[in-house]
């Protein structure tokens, strides 16, 4: 045992001689309690919190236009690839239809009657293209609505190729009877 613990022993009835008064200690605690008003700062106003809100904020406006553009081009992007496929097709046949109705219209051994008769036709069949294209723009990915402005196309080149066939088959019988051996 050492000096000090032999101290405490000795004297022990000297320590117990004041005893703490326990409503006097929580007076002075609720006293000071009360006086001190605690600081409180509003989150808000906290420049660490307002970069904090700035950096979620312009991360959430980069992610929806991120897919507005993206997920738009993603779901857009077959239709386009459809559009682009009857665009081409549109062109293809376009040409060649313009192409030999101007052929047609240029022939010399056609009368004005048998012209005006033929793009009266090609005129109706211009019309049900015009339906069957604003068909395929209400609904883009059938394919049946393709395949019959397709067929249109070929209706209207078969036609004119048929004309311009019989026409230079007349032709040939005609010319066949100049010569002579």
């Amino acid at each position: 045992m050492d000096y000090f613990e032999k101290h405490i022993r000795d004297n022990k009835a000297l320590f117990d001689e004041h005893k703490a008064d326990r409503s006097k200690m929580w007076a002075k605690i609720e006293s000071e309690l009360s006086n001190t008003n605690p600081k409180v700062v509003p989150l808000w106003k906290s420049p660490l919190f307002r970069v904090a809100a700035s950096i979620v904020l312009v991360l959430l406006l980069s992610i929806l236009i991120g897919i507005t553009v993206y997920g738009g081009q993603q779901s857009g992007s077959q239709n386009n690839v459809v559009s682009q496929e009857l665009l081409d097709i549109d062109m293809h046949y376009s040409n060649l239809v313009q192409h030999q109705v101007q052929l047609v219209k240029n022939h010399p051994d056609l009368s004005q009657e048998d012209k005006n008769e033929f793009l009266s036709f090609m005129d109706e069949l211009d019309e049900e293209y015009g339906v069957l294209k604003l068909e395929m723009e209400k609904n883009l990915g059938n394919e049946r609505v393709l395949e019959a402005i397709i067929g249109n196309y070929k209706k209207r080149i078969e036609l004119i190729e048929n004309l311009l066939r019989q026409i230079n088959d007349s032709k040939m019988i005609n010319d066949d009877y100049g010569y002579t051996l």
